[in-house]
């Protein structure tokens, strides 16, 4: 059994890792401090496997023995809305966590998965993005986006002073259960419903449910992203983890199929409203709106063997009945 050390345990994606780690034999020693959306219960809580350490990372990791790898996932995250109104707590407050998550690793010799974003593409004009062409495109313009970037470097520059093994894995959109409003969160209308939630998805359905007709949706609806399953996230970050081609090495890691803002609302609409006209009106986007993603996925093919598994529809199936079930 590997012990692994996963910081941000009880966040969105930290849920799901820490549940497929513990479902494929693996020890989970969880750092949270709850800072997202409070205090919330998670399917691991239960498990015999897992243990919660409650510890805010702008302070050192306290000992908690010997592990076989850190799994940095913890961060200040939020929806677009966060990008503005905590621009510079994304930069200083993410920097004191990855900090304090390095030293550790450097004290202790241990190798380190970090979790970066398909954000550190914020610049890009080329498509798909290819993780060797990271380096030939501008910075990020967002302080959260370039903040995911020098995680990365963090990652990077350990391994060049203290040989200390990484990967880098860059998750795209994630969707599932277990998404709450970050504490926090800037309170933002659209139409006559407040955002509700950092991502699209649980948005859309959320107003839909609510009865919203005509459908507000922000910029016009031809933002483009590639919709993956956490459950598909946490296996890829396993399958790094256990390949030794994954040494000193980053992945997209994500689904291929590309799907605007519209044509997700109308196979959420078609699911909860059949038969019925959608009707639609825009609203002003936002100025970190990236209106592209796609990212190439063959390295982590290729070198992990890992593909998506789980399709756009049965996401938006899942999440809609954890909604409905949850209120």
């Amino acid at each position: 059994m590997r012990r692994v050390l996963l910081t941000g345990s009880q966040g969105f994606i930290g849920s799901y890792i820490a549940m497929d780690l513990l479902s494929n034999g693996y020890e989970v020693v969880g750092i949270d401090n709850y800072s997202k959306y409070g205090r919330v219960s998670r399917p691991q809580d239960s498990h015999p496997n897992f243990t919660l350490i409650e510890h805010d990372l702008v302070n050192p990791i306290p000992d908690i023995g010997d592990v076989d790898l850190v799994i940095a996932g913890a961060a200040m995250i939020g929806g677009i809305s966060y990008f503005h109104k905590y621009a510079y707590d994304l930069l200083a407050v993410n920097e004191r966590i990855i900090a304090n998550t390095m030293d550790y690793c450097i004290k202790t010799r241990t190798r380190v998965v970090v979790l970066s974003s398909s954000m550190v593409y914020e610049s890009e004009t080329t498509f798909p993005s290819s993780e060797r062409g990271l380096k030939n495109i501008p910075p990020p313009i967002s302080s959260y986006g370039f903040q995911k970037l020098s995680v990365e470097y963090f990652a990077k520059a350990a391994h060049d002073q203290y040989q200390i093994p990484y990967t880098i894995i860059r998750p795209f959109n994630c969707v599932g259960v277990g998404e709450d409003k970050a504490l926090g969160e800037m309170g933002v209308q659209s139409g006559n419903i407040e955002l509700m939630m950092s991502h699209v998805l649980p948005d859309l359905i959320n107003k839909i449910l609510k009865g919203q007709d005509p459908v507000v949706i922000l910029g016009q609806g031809d933002q483009t992203r590639c919709y993956t399953n956490g459950k598909d996230i946490a296996r890829g970050i396993r399958l790094a983890i256990e390949s030794p081609n994954a040494i000193n090495e980053d992945y997209n890691i994500s689904t291929p199929l590309a799907t605007t803002v519209l044509e997700l609302l109308q196979v959420v609409w078609d699911k909860l409203k059949p038969g019925e006209e959608l009707k639609i009106k825009t609203s002003p986007g936002y100025t970190y709106d990236v209106p592209f993603r796609l990212p190439d996925v063959s390295k982590a093919r290729n070198h992990l063997g890992f593909e998506s598994e789980i399709s756009l529809e049965d996401s938006v199936d899942e999440v809609i009945e954890w909604m409905k079930a949850n209120g």
